[in-house]
């Protein structure tokens, strides 16, 4: 699609949905508990669960975390939270944070942990934060979604290259037919015939073809 202009318009998680309904969006990136109601979704992958700590934390120390050992730590949660909980781990802190950005200051101030997919512990990477993959906690499915009366056929190319497939795709071509593809070797044949014969056995070479050497001058 080098001719179709592609704009990159940032939307919240909980907004992204919305975003495509309301033809802001022709597609959309959204997490898959979202409410997918009119909606065409492709899942494209899924994120680690991780839990954002100050380095100095003792979660540093350690390569994976449970869910349980967070028990008896303030765990903040967001209202933008990207996480289908059932139930929060550790203990909730007196205010939740507006947003995932507002909650890494806070934990960077160690007032509490952060549980979040691995993409947005990286977006907001800080050098005196870390964090470690969460056991037992949710897992934040991505998927590509649009409206279901609205794939059209840039919206299928669209797809398409996000799957893997290149727009130069032979998907959609009509295939040789049989008859074509049995000319080639007959073409074939024929320029090799045509381009030189073979020398009989015994035969001997012209002599036209001879270099010929130079007269010495008396």
């Amino acid at each position: 699609m080098p001719e179709v202009p592609l704009t990159l318009v940032q939307v919240s998680a909980a907004d992204a949905a919305e975003a495509v309904r309301d033809r802001r969006v022709d597609a959309v990136l959204l997490r898959s508990f979202i409410d997918l109601s009119g909606l065409h979704a492709i899942p494209l992958y899924t994120e680690t669960t991780v839990v954002v700590a100050p380095k100095d934390h003792l979660v540093a120390a350690a390569d994976v975390i449970s869910t349980e050992e967070l028990a008896d730590e303030i765990v903040l949660h967001p209202l933008d939270d990207t996480l289908d909980w059932e139930q929060q781990p550790g203990q909730p802190a007196i205010m939740r944070p507006a947003t995932t950005a507002g909650a890494i200051e806070l934990v960077a101030a160690g007032i509490g942990l952060l549980v979040v997919p691995q993409s947005l512990a990286r977006l907001h990477h800080r050098k005196d934060l870390t964090y470690r993959p969460l056991t037992e906690a949710p897992e934040s499915r991505v998927a590509l979604s649009w409206l279901e009366d609205d794939t059209t056929d840039l919206i299928e190319t669209f797809i398409g290259i996000v799957r893997g497939r290149t727009p130069n795709s032979t998907r959609g071509r009509t295939p040789a037919s049989t008859s074509e593809k049995a000319k080639k070797p007959e073409a074939n044949r024929k320029a090799r015939t045509t381009t030189g014969k073979k020398r009989q056995p015994g035969s001997r070479p012209s002599h036209n073809n001879r270099r010929k050497k130079p007269r010495r001058r008396s």
